[in-house]
């Protein structure tokens, strides 16, 4: 089983740069980052774990910005991120920064994409919250014109774009209805995020990683009612606090990453979490 990590990277923790040097050295398979591109003060959306909102969800790092510095000191190391808030971002914008992403790296980006959860966060972007999953379905399909090779228009109910030349394209050859690189989407289970997953996704981006064995089968019937191949699904529980006996589970349901949180803290406090991560890791460096 592959081992990636999650973090929220601050001004305040360890760097990206640092960070990605021992992950490869150790062996893990990739690094995921959240982003918040702010938070409103004035606040009414309780956080989804509740209590108080932790300091760093205001100080995250651009994901892109990071990644793209994880990238440049490593060869290994996949990169992803858990999630990018796709509603949030101009499509032929973010369409650019991912495909760049891809290619400087050599195909190692997972776009993790979801919907958010804080609501002022997303008005400020002129998000309507009650559209938001269509939203991004919609911008979806505009970034998989774009990326296509040749050029192809789109239009749909949020936005438009014109048959162009755009360049560089994602490594990531197309595989079904994908264009682009790896995508997994974040969410709690539900038929429209089943149907979305199937429609334009590699698969599912669970946060924590529960009532997996329930979700599974209804997940697997969704994905080949839509003509999609058995074996190319892929789950990845996010953000989870692993056990032996918790990794164990999962690879009796067939999955074969999990990406395990890390602390948002400095390097020597990183080290230690990694350090005790370590026995979880495969005897031998995983392939890519």
């Amino acid at each position: 089983m592959r081992i990636s990590v999650t973090i929220f990277l601050t001004d305040e923790t360890v760097t990206p740069v640092r960070l990605a040097q021992e992950l490869e050295a150790r062996r893990f398979s990739g690094l995921y980052l959240p982003e918040h591109t702010h938070i409103p003060v004035d606040r009414t959306t309780p956080y989804p774990a509740g209590g108080d909102l932790p300091r760093e969800y205001g100080r995250t790092l651009d994901p892109f910005v990071a990644l793209a510095q994880a990238a440049a000191v490593t060869q290994r190391l996949a990169l992803g991120t858990g999630i990018t808030l796709v509603a949030q971002h101009d499509p032929i914008d973010l369409a650019k920064q991912i495909a760049s992403l891809d290619h400087l790296s050599g195909g190692r980006f997972t776009l993790g994409l979801g919907y958010g959860w804080n609501v002022e966060e997303a008005a400020d972007h002129g998000v309507t919250w009650r559209t938001r999953r269509e939203l991004v379905r919609d911008r979806m399909a505009l970034m998989r014109a774009l990326w296509s090779e040749e050029p192809t228009a789109y239009e749909g109910e949020f936005g438009a774009v014109r048959a162009s030349f755009a360049h560089p394209k994602p490594v990531q050859k197309p595989r079904g209805p994908v264009v682009g690189p790896r995508t997994l989407v974040g969410g709690a289970a539900g038929p429209k995020l089943f149907a979305h997953i199937a429609e334009y996704a590699d698969g599912w981006l669970p946060i924590g990683g529960r009532g997996l064995s329930e979700a599974l089968p209804v997940l697997r019937s969704v994905w080949a009612d839509a003509g999609r191949d058995p074996a190319a699904l892929q789950v990845v529980p996010y953000a989870v606090r692993p056990t032996p006996g918790k990794l164990a589970h999962y690879a009796d349901l067939g999955i074969e990453e999990v990406v395990v949180q890390l602390p948002p803290a400095r390097e020597a406090e990183v080290l230690r979490a990694l350090d005790a991560y370590g026995p979880l890791l495969p005897d031998s460096a995983p392939q890519q």
